[in-house]
């Protein structure tokens, strides 16, 4: 009778268990995965979705719209009319909070995109040009870098006027320069790797290393600090315009309504409660979006 031997120990740590076909992810797929296992940042995305899908349609659910007065219903507390109630002019504060949250929104998200734009290219092409060139472009940011957000402000609403663009234009002018930091920091990195090295000395160009293999390996820090980019842009637009150098009246934003509402916090706080309450509740879910996607993004957080 033929003795039966053991199976080795090499093919049993590499045969899967029966009815279990092993599964790859890619970059992309592990790091989807790893966001929805965090339990915070995926609250954090659901609440954000939320608050988007609610300044599209919420100044729809009401049949005021946002400059309309009621001067005999001011000042009402929330009640199955007014949903948030109303403030000194009777205008529905409902409605007035999901239009500024498109405000509040646009002016994030704007400023956000423009400094990822403009930041990746600058950062990019400094730290792909190097030496004295690259000294030169991060001393101009350095500069800029140190002028004051507020004074800009200033001096644009001096000479173009006050409005939604100008508070753009304003972040815009010198937000960008932390994502072009971040962008160089990343690619002198990856410069030093060998693929880069390989394709340099397969002939490809300078311009072609930099869109094809040094950018796309830094998106994950890209995308990590436009989410943190966006709360900073709401919190600044919701400040400029609390001090009155935002959007100006009828139009609602965070930032205005929060305004308006500090003088009757002691007899009226609802004035003052939901537009605080939703860029804390805003800024809050982009943090938590923003830690997530850093840990999702991590390789050496990676089994």
């Amino acid at each position: 009778m033929t003795e039966k031997k053991p199976p080795q120990l090499g093919l049993l740590l590499s045969c899967p268990p029966e009815g279990k076909i092993p599964t790859s992810f890619s970059y992309w797929q592990d790091s989807w995965q790893r966001l929805k296992s965090n339990r915070m940042a995926t609250i954090g995305l659901c609440v954000l979705g939320f608050l988007i899908f609610m300044a599209i349609v919420g100044p729809f659910l009401t049949p005021y719209t946002y400059y309309e007065t009621h001067l005999h219903l001011k000042n009402q507390p929330p009640s199955a009319k007014f949903w948030f109630g109303t403030d000194e002019l009777g205008r529905d504060l409902f409605t007035r909070v999901w239009w500024g949250a498109r405000i509040s929104l646009l002016v994030g998200i704007t400023a956000s995109l423009i400094d990822l734009v403009i930041g990746v290219f600058y950062g990019s092409l400094a730290a792909s040009l190097g030496g004295k060139m690259e000294e030169f472009m991060m001393r101009i940011a350095d500069i800029l870098y140190s002028i004051p957000y507020l004074l800009v402000v200033i001096l644009l609403m001096v000479v173009i006027g006050s409005g939604i663009g100008t508070i753009i234009l304003a972040l815009t002018i010198t937000g960008w320069i932390s994502m072009a930091r971040i962008v160089r920091g990343q690619i002198l990195q990856l410069k030093e790797l060998d693929f880069v090295k390989a394709a340099h000395s397969l002939g490809a160009s300078r311009f072609r290393i930099l869109w094809r293999h040094l950018i796309p390996n830094a998106i994950g820090p890209i995308i990590i600090t436009v989410t943190l980019t966006i709360p900073t842009a709401i919190f600044a637009e919701a400040f400029l315009s609390f001090l009155g150098l935002g959007v100006q009246a009828p139009i609602a934003s965070w930032g205005t309504m929060a305004n308006d509402g500090l003088p009757a916090l002691r007899y009226y706080p609802w004035r003052l409660f939901f537009p605080a309450g939703f860029i804390s509740l805003t800024m809050l879910c982009f943090n938590l979006l923003g830690d997530g996607l850093r840990d999702a993004f991590d390789p050496r957080l990676r089994v």
